[in-house]
């Protein structure tokens, strides 16, 4: 039997053969034409576990026949990083992979910068998580970012399928897949887990023909790996249900739901994020103190960590839950952005303009523009929107007392122009 796992064993060698990412693998895609011309740059890969940042990594050093180092942000450090920098200046094109690449502190990703800016090595990192908050922003600068989409069920099945047709030790077997609905649904997403459960079913199975179906594959997954997977399908019902229990305003289901999140070992950061963008998109201005504390309550639980993270979570969760909800200002960037790409890039009105130059001041920018300041209450009318917009609301506060007195001060303020 051959040791190594399917999903290893099933890597796809070269870009054509990758399955679900076509916007990276196609032909005419940037990605593809790079790694055919061998001007591959540096390049973060983001996106959900198993679906085929490692395989793009080991495809590029392939393909362009580089020297391949891979580290794991996990059991790796600057050590590791500045030995192959030292070997990097003596070969010519070196790939150094990072895996979990957010798992690396700002003092670890700064000893990449120098070798990745003076292209001694090129470095691609892959992250599960948004590279704009964990990758820091002078080596994200210096990288492409690539999004990987999540594998859909058919791309998934895909996958099945073609492991049972083309792996040598399954061809062994007489393996008919009668069912694939659990296989889908313990994988969560992830291709490298659906092949390797896959694999464990099989081999659970004494029977032949070895018929998989759902009740086995649930039987065989309980006795052998554990049901609860934080990056899998459970991750993001979960999650699902926290952020719509807090918005329901049922501290008792959020907290139960966070309860179960932190058990099942999830990243305390990834909790605390989600807090915070919750305060601000279904809280906003019906009460201005959930942002602070749940932006709080993100540097605490960094510092802190489990077990003692818990806390701090579920005073900030059961806060917000209980909190008057709004998601007026959510909305109302909605609707502006959906305006810009509607209307296109309108100009600026002459008096709203800066005016550093003597030119810019014979063209009248800035002319006639009234500093709120000099007025009674801070305040004097005037257009600020272009013109061709001239009354369109955009904020519409919501119906709860903190939002009502801003309704009424914008009403004192604008009168009708506004509509409010």
């Amino acid at each position: 039997m051959n040791p190594t796992p399917l999903a290893e064993r099933m890597r796809p060698t070269n870009l054509d053969e990758l399955i679900g990412q076509e916007h990276l693998s196609s032909p005419n895609s940037f990605l593809y034409r790079a790694v055919k011309s061998g001007s591959v740059p540096s390049m973060i890969l983001w996106g959900p576990p198993g679906v085929g940042k490692t395989t793009i990594a080991n495809i590029i050093a392939n393909e362009v026949k580089a020297p391949f180092y891979p580290l794991s942000a996990i059991s790796s450090g600057v050590k590791e990083i500045r030995e192959v920098i030292a070997k990097a200046k003596f070969q010519q094109g070196v790939v150094l992979f990072i895996d979990e690449i957010h798992r690396f502190n700002k003092s670890q990703q700064d000893a990449l910068l120098n070798a990745v800016e003076k292209g001694i090595i090129r470095l691609i990192g892959a992250t599960t998580e948004n590279p704009s908050f964990e990758v820091n922003a002078a080596l994200l600068s210096r990288c492409q970012v690539f999004t990987l989409n999540a594998l859909g069920k058919e791309e998934l099945e895909k996958m099945l399928h073609l492991a049972l047709d083309k792996d040598d030790e399954l061809r062994k077997k007489d393996i008919r897949l009668q069912e694939t609905d659990a296989l889908l649904r313990i994988s969560g997403g992830d291709g490298r887990k659906l092949l390797n459960l896959l694999e464990i079913t099989v081999d659970g199975i004494s029977e032949d023909p070895c018929i998989i179906t759902n009740d086995k594959v649930m039987e065989i997954a309980q006795q052998r790996i554990a049901i609860y997977d934080k990056s899998g399908e459970q991750h993001y019902d979960i999650i699902s249900a926290f952020i719509k229990s807090i918005r329901g305003s049922d501290p008792n289901a959020a907290v139960y739901w966070l309860a179960r999140m932190i058990e099942g070992g999830e990243d305390v950061k990834f909790i605390a994020r989600r807090l915070v963008i919750l305060a601000s998109e279904d809280i906003g201005n019906a009460n201005p103190n959930a942002l602070l504390l749940a932006t709080t309550s993100f540097e605490a639980v960094k510092m802190i960590g489990y077990p003692e993270a818990r806390i701090i979570l579920s005073q900030c969760v059961t806060y917000l839950a209980s909190s008057a909800k709004s998601n007026a200002s959510y909305m109302a960037i909605n609707q502006a952005q959906e305006l810009v790409r509607k209307e296109g890039d309108l100009p600026v009105p002459l008096h709203l303009r800066n005016a550093p130059t003597k030119l810019m001041k014979d063209l009248n920018y800035g002319q006639n523009y009234k500093y709120a300041h000099d007025y009674d209450n801070n305040f004097i009318a005037q257009e600020f929107m272009p013109k061709e917009l001239s009354g369109k609301k955009l904020y519409e506060p919501g119906r709860n007392p903190r939002e009502n007195e801003l309704r009424k001060n914008l009403q004192n303020l604008w009168g009708k122009k506004y509509g409010y």
